[in-house]
């Protein structure tokens, strides 16, 4: 009864690449962000998606979701450094604010 269920798995197991494993963990990379109660958290698996991205785009010759990544990365990095930048700024300020 589940043998066509199986035989399914099995092939697909068979047919899997290496490329496509890193597709999978990027697209997973990406569903993760939507469950990050933090903006640091979602930052920093944006991050990881994109290196998988661009990994999977450029190996599997998909230049559009290459090119994608390669824009999303920097943008990310960026935004991740300031908001470590704003989140040590308000620490400074509330202990000078706490200690005058």
């Amino acid at each position: 009864m589940i043998e066509w269920l199986t035989d399914g798995i099995d092939a697909f197991v068979k047919s899997v690449t290496w490329i496509d494993i890193i597709g999978y963990i990027a697209s997973l990379l990406v569903a993760a962000t939507f469950y990050m109660k933090t903006i640091i958290s979602l930052r920093i698996l944006g991050i990881a998606s994109n290196v998988f991205f661009i990994t999977y785009g450029f190996f599997g010759g998909l230049v559009p979701v290459t090119l994608l990544h390669m824009f999303l990365l920097p943008l990310n990095i960026v935004r991740l450094v300031q908001m470590k930048t704003l989140i040590a700024k308000v620490k400074t300020a509330s202990i000078g604010i706490l200690f005058p």
